[in-house]
């Protein structure tokens, strides 16, 4: 169980109809064979007021979605490694203007690839990229899989999909690779909480996973949160179509079942709903539940406030949606309107690739978790969550 309290969407100010219309909504899918399953939770004012399942655990048995079931939550990741990135900042044992090469000598000296009339030129980078930059997607990292410029393309040759490698040997192969843009001149979306969490493996002297689960998950109560899912779980597991039911080319998914030496900073746990609302609802009340604090409401604020500023060319990426900038670990609501999708002043989200996203309106104190493994339709699901959720929000 969560271990949230529980209300009447009615008590806080959520159309009782019109919050089963989001179940209705997500089961209607369901029965036209274009979602597996889902599970979906809602909480407002520090109480759970939806916590629902519909569907298929795995489209391959019979077995029902529950609300217990684990998920990849990929990018999801982010966010959890990026509080305990903030965490040892606020304990003076890290500093976001570091530079990434103190902790991983092999990006000191990095040269980025310039696209020209007669092909790429490379050129050395004016300045080392920071731990900031690492939190922000701004040092001039990317991924295989955002673009088909030379730089990814050289990420997709360097075997940096292996989860048969430590933290420390991607970070090898990554600081060995072209820079895509200078450090500090563009948000791209990259692999830079991958070295985030090698960096806090460097300072700690633990494995990103003992980091993790002694300092963020088990004092917040999220014991099914891992990087694998032991044999005794393996029944939860939810998984995806085999085939993309839109007749696109089905992204392949990793085994959760398989424990990999690559404990991955930027996209390598599995999660429930329950354990994700736990943790959004201590970021919810700055930093605290039942009685464990992680981080100051000042440094929560810090991080949910937009790091890019109007200088960043950010506007084509259609991770980062009109109206938002970034911060350290999250995309921030910038403005009330330009975004496709609704959201008040300094509402923050991500999402993961597999098919999961959550968002997090301070200002409306509520917060909304998606889970499903529906890597294609990740997109799709994402705008029809705003709507639905915002428009069950009466007052």
């Amino acid at each position: 169980m969560h271990g949230l309290p529980t209300a009447e969407p009615a008590d806080l100010g959520l159309s009782p109809e019109r919050t089963q219309r989001i179940v209705q909504a997500l089961q209607r899918d369901v029965d036209r064979g274009r979602l597996p399953g889902a599970a979906v939770l809602i909480a407002r004012h520090g109480r759970v007021v939806l916590d629902a399942a519909v569907g298929r655990l795995d489209p391959a048995r019979d077995a029902p979605m529950g609300t217990d079931a684990i998920f990849r939550i990929y990018s999801m990741t982010k966010p959890i490694v990026s509080v305990a990135a903030m965490m040892l900042v606020e304990q003076g044992r890290l500093q976001l203007s570091d530079p990434v090469g103190q902790y991983v000598p092999g990006f000191m000296n990095q040269r980025v690839a310039v696209p020209g009339p007669h092909g790429v030129v490379l050129v050395p980078a004016t300045r080392p990229a920071t731990v900031q930059d690492l939190l922000r997607h701004t040092a001039g990292l990317t991924y295989e899989f955002t673009g088909n410029g030379h730089v990814n393309a050289l990420y997709s040759q360097a075997g940096l999909v292996s989860r048969d490698q430590t933290n420390a040997e991607l970070c090898e192969r990554l600081a060995a690779l072209l820079l895509a843009h200078q450090p500090g001149t563009a948000w791209a979306y990259s692999r830079a909480t991958d070295v985030l969490g090698r960096v806090i493996e460097v300072i700690t002297g633990q494995t990103l996973a003992e980091h993790l689960r002694e300092t963020v998950l088990l004092p917040l109560g999220m014991h099914e949160t891992a990087f694998h899912v032991p044999p005794a779980q393996h029944h939860r597991i939810a998984e995806a179509f085999e085939h993309d039911p839109d007749g696109g080319v089905q992204m392949p998914m990793h085994d959760p079942r398989e424990v990999p030496k690559l404990e991955m900073g930027g996209g390598g746990l599995m999660s429930t709903a329950h354990d994700y609302a736990r943790f959004l609802q201590c970021l919810l009340n700055g930093g605290e539940l039942d009685g464990q604090r992680l981080l100051s409401p000042h440094t929560l604020a810090f991080m949910t406030a937009d790091h890019l500023g109007t200088s960043e060319p950010h506007a084509d990426n259609p991770l980062l949606p009109p109206g938002h900038g970034f911060g350290l670990g999250f995309a921030v609501r910038t403005a009330p309107g330009e975004a496709s999708v609704p959201g008040s002043l300094g509402t923050y989200h991500w999402s993961g690739i597999g098919g999961t996203h959550f968002f997090v309106d301070p200002s409306l104190g509520l917060f909304a978790i998606f889970m499903a493994q529906a890597p294609n339709q990740r997109i799709h699901y994402r705008g029809v969550m705003r709507g639905l959720v915002y428009g069950a929000v009466l007052a």
